[in-house]
C-alpha cells in the first residue's frame, strides 16, 4: 500500500480488513500471507492470470468459503464466526446469476427482498427494474432474456437489500459493448452511493478506467497494489506474467 492509501485507510472505516489470510485446499497453498486494508467507499479492481487466487478471495471476503489461516473482519465482523451477520450487508454478483429462472424479474426480486427482511419488497423491486432499466420486461421470466439482461437483474438482485459492500466476480464476462456500458454505470452508480465495490475483472484498460486502486495478486501473494490513476495497463500485464 502507498503511503497515500496508508493515511486514507487510517481515516476511513475499513469494509475489510485481512492479516496473514491463507487458503489450502487439499494441503495445495491458494491464497498466502493476505495482508489487505479496503477503505469503506472505495472501487477496487481485484487483477491476476488464471490461478492467482482472486476468485477464492472473493468467495472468503463473502463468506462462502471460510479462511484456512490468518484474521478476517468484513464490514465489521469477524469471519467466519460472524458470517451470517456479514452476509446481510453484502452483495455478491458471481458468474451464477443466482436467479430463478422459471421466476419472473419481479418475482426474483421481491423473493430476495422478502429474504433480506425489506419492508416493501414490492416497492423496492419497482424501484430496482426501473433503475436497471428492466421495468418493462419485470413480469417476464428470467429464462427469456439475454445475458445482458440476466446480469441487469442479477445485479439488482445483489443490492436489493442496500448492502454495504458489493462483490463483481467478471460481471462483464458475455456481455456486448451495450450490456458492459449499463453493468458500468450501475456499479459506478453504487460506488456513488458510498458503497465499496470490489471487482474481479480480467480486462486490465477497462478495470484502470473504473476503479480507484488496482491490487494485483499472483501465485497466491499480493504482487501489487496501487491507485488506478497511476497505475499502467502494460505494467500490470507485465506483472502478471512475471
Amino acid at each position: 500500500m502507498t503511503a497515500d492509501s496508508a493515511i486514507f485507510a487510517a481515516l476511513t472505516p475499513s469494509a475489510v480488513e485481512a492479516v496473514g489470510l491463507g487458503k489450502w485446499i487439499d494441503d495445495r497453498p491458494i491464497l498466502r500471507e493476505i495482508n489487505l486494508t479496503i477503505p469503506a467507499g472505495q472501487y477496487i479492481a481485484l487483477v491476476g492470470g488464471n490461478g492467482a487466487g482472486k476468485t477464492t478471495l472473493l468467495k472468503i471476503l463473502s463468506t462462502l468459503i471460510a479462511p484456512s489461516a490468518g484474521r478476517l473482519i468484513v464490514a465489521g465482523h469477524e469471519i467466519p464466526r460472524h458470517a451470517n451477520a456479514a452476509r446481510a450487508r453484502l452483495g455478491l454478483v458471481s458468474h451464477q446469476s443466482m436467479l430463478y429462472r422459471d421466476l419472473s424479474a419481479r418475482e426474483n426480486l421481491e423473493f430476495f427482498a422478502r429474504l433480506h427482511g425489506v419492508p416493501d419488497a414490492s416497492r423496492r423491486a419497482e424501484e430496482l427494474l426501473t433503475r436497471v432499466g428492466m421495468i418493462d420486461r419485470a413480469d417476464d421470466l428470467v429464462k427469456t432474456f439475454s445475458r445482458g439482461m440476466t446480469q441487469r437483474v442479477s445485479i439488482a438482485r445483489a443490492v436489493v437489500h442496500e448492502p454495504d459492500i458489493v462483490l463483481a466476480d467478471e460481471p462483464f464476462a458475455g456481455l456486448d459493448a451495450n450490456g458492459a456500458l449499463a453493468v458500468e454505470r450501475m456499479l459506478a452508480d453504487l460506488h456513488s452511493a458510498g458503497k465499496t465495490i470490489v471487482l474481479v475483472n480480467h480486462d486490465l484498460t477497462q478495470s484502470l478506467r473504473l476503479v480507484q486502486r488496482v491490487i494485483v495478486l499472483r501465485g497466491g501473494r499480493l504482487a501489487l497494489d496501487q491507485p488506478a490513476n497511476i497505475a499502467d495497463a502494460a505494467d500490470l500485464s507485465s506483472t502478471l506474467a512475471a
